[in-house]
């Protein structure tokens, strides 16, 4: 019993010491703040373990670090935001691209297809002026003109197949006279180095053999996709002469209600483009297969309705296709005529083809579908590397198209700004001056 009370003694002395130290400690704190300054400066907090004590007088002044997005610069910064947004787009055109590349078949069809509704449907619409049904005004137009591209194309077939045995053995003397020309002439040609070109040749063609053989064996596969393709254009382009106006208005409803009045005033402007280009190519075409075909025909070129055809039909690659014709005729006319010839033939080509970019080109085409020299090259160089000839076809009427609209979206934009500035800003009112009172 004695034991407990002098261990409750030493706990009460122990709590009373540590009371007694509190009250020190506050007495301290009561102190320090009551010896603040009186000047009105704030008081010297206490110092404690926790506070860090404020730099002295002669210590440099160090500035807060900025905001990170402020310490980048305007131009770097804006340089970023364009960056990201490209990386988007070119990823969704790439994303695009591969699409239509898996589809190919059906993308070059329904763009056939439009070009060929283009150049047919004025005609279908001046047969419904005249009182004719739509759907036979259709009909019409459509076997007529497929009519005629049939033709052409067994035309091109049979005069091809007519001639090539006879091109074929002046192919071959044409071959031994430039041979012949080779070693009298002053670039000291020897025979040796001829026969050495020519059995590289042979050595070629023989390292070629089996692609050449895989490639006959996938000529029943071109067919069968040729044919697939001849029948979606054929079908898409019935439909799109005899309901073209539908299914553009049902096109209308995809496109997002703020979007739509400015796609609608920009589809009749592209369609108006499209059709004065592909009119003005066949004629364009039609002018100069006819002149460098009378013109090879008089210089005695053999096959010269055919190449006048294959002048037709690559005149719709613009550019590209003028020079690959005319170097076949050159070519043709070099191997079977002579040296003398071709400079007839290239003079020829020349001359018409300058007469077409110069005068007739502008004059038909006129400027809403004229496109500037580097883009007509640049698209159809990517149309060619993406869908071959047919994406060199459809790369300028793509380009004209889109060009157009552009210039309509950001007319009806700048046209839409200037109204709704104008319906924002009430008009200034200007003071009415009294009227003179009449003289008395």
């Amino acid at each position: 019993m004695s034991k407990v009370p002098r261990w409750i003694g030493r706990l009460g002395a122990g709590l009373t010491e540590m009371g007694e130290r509190l009250d020190e400690r506050r007495a301290e704190v009561e102190k320090e703040t009551s010896d603040a300054p009186s000047d009105g400066s704030p008081p010297v907090p206490a110092q404690t373990p926790d506070h860090v004590p404020p730099p002295p007088e002669y210590a440099p002044a160090v500035s807060a670090r900025p905001d990170p997005a402020v310490a980048v610069p305007w131009g770097m910064r804006v340089a970023a935001e364009a960056g990201w947004r490209l990386l988007v787009l070119a990823g969704t055109v790439w994303v695009l691209m591969r699409v239509i590349s898996a589809v190919q078949l059906v993308v070059l069809a329904f763009v056939a297809a439009l070009l060929i509704t283009a150049l047919l449907q004025p005609t279908v619409a001046r047969l419904t002026r005249h009182g004719v049904p739509r759907g036979l005004a259709t009909a019409l137009t459509a076997i007529l003109g497929f009519v005629v591209m049939g033709l052409i194309g067994w035309f091109v077939t049979w005069q091809v197949m007519e001639n090539i045995d006879n091109l074929s053995n002046q192919v071959q003397d044409g071959i031994d006279e430039l041979r012949k020309w080779l070693l009298n002439s002053p670039f000291h040609v020897t025979p040796k180095q001829i026969n050495e070109i020519a059995k590289n040749l042979r050595e070629a063609v023989g390292a070629n053999t089996d692609q050449i053989t895989s490639a006959g064996l996938e000529g029943v596969t071109v067919i069968v996709e040729a044919l697939t393709g001849i029948l979606l254009t054929m079908f898409s382009t019935l439909f799109l002469l005899y309901d073209g106006r539908r299914i553009w208005e049902w096109t209308l409803k995809l496109v997002p209600s703020a979007a739509r009045p400015g796609v609608a005033g920009a589809g009749p402007r592209a369609w108006r483009t499209l059709t004065a280009y592909v009119r003005g190519t066949v004629i364009v075409a039609m002018i100069d297969a006819i002149f460098i075909g009378l013109g090879i025909y008089f210089l005695d070129v053999p096959m010269a309705v055919p190449l006048a055809v294959f002048i037709f039909l690559f005149a719709f690659i613009p550019l590209v296709g003028a020079v690959v014709s005319g170097a076949l005729a050159v070519v043709v006319a070099l191997v079977t005529q002579g040296v003398f010839t071709a400079v007839l033939t290239l003079a020829v080509v020349l001359a018409v083809q300058q007469i077409e970019g110069h005068i007739l080109q502008p004059f038909i085409l006129g400027r809403a579908v004229r496109v500037h020299p580097l883009a007509v090259v640049l698209s159809v160089a990517a149309g060619g590397m993406v869908a071959g000839i047919g994406g060199a076809v459809v790369a300028v009427p793509l380009v004209a198209v889109t060009n157009t609209v552009v210039g309509s979206l950001r007319s009806y934009s700048q046209d839409r700004a200037v109204r709704q500035a104008t319906t924002a800003t009430p008009p200034a009112q200007t003071p009415t001056e009294p009227s003179e009172a009449p003289a008395s």
